[in-house]
């Protein structure tokens, strides 16, 4: 195992639940205004989800005041305060 392999382990985030495509989740994500933080919930459906290490990507999918809102969050992101299944979806 190379050195970039071992940081990346190290950073990758153990707390993820089980999802695929068709769930409805809700992600607590950390906003920084100046020097407050708050938490803010993206609730939607899971449209993709892109398994590549440290990398891996998931798109949330949402309706908001009639428009579609499409966010792809990165799994192991700082940021993401923590991820939640509502619902499992049939696909």
């Amino acid at each position: 195992m190379n050195i970039v392999d071992r940081i990346g382990m190290e950073q990758m985030r153990k707390n993820i639940p089980a999802f695929k495509a068709g769930d409805t989740l809700r992600v607590h994500v950390k906003i920084t205004e100046g020097n407050r933080e708050r938490i803010q919930v993206f609730q939607g459906v899971c449209i993709k989800r892109v398994n590549r290490g440290i990398g891996s990507t998931f798109t949330v999918r949402k309706v908001s005041g009639g428009i579609g809102v499409e966010r792809i969050f990165p799994l192991h992101a700082p940021v993401i305060d923590k991820i939640e299944v509502v619902t499992v979806g049939r696909v």
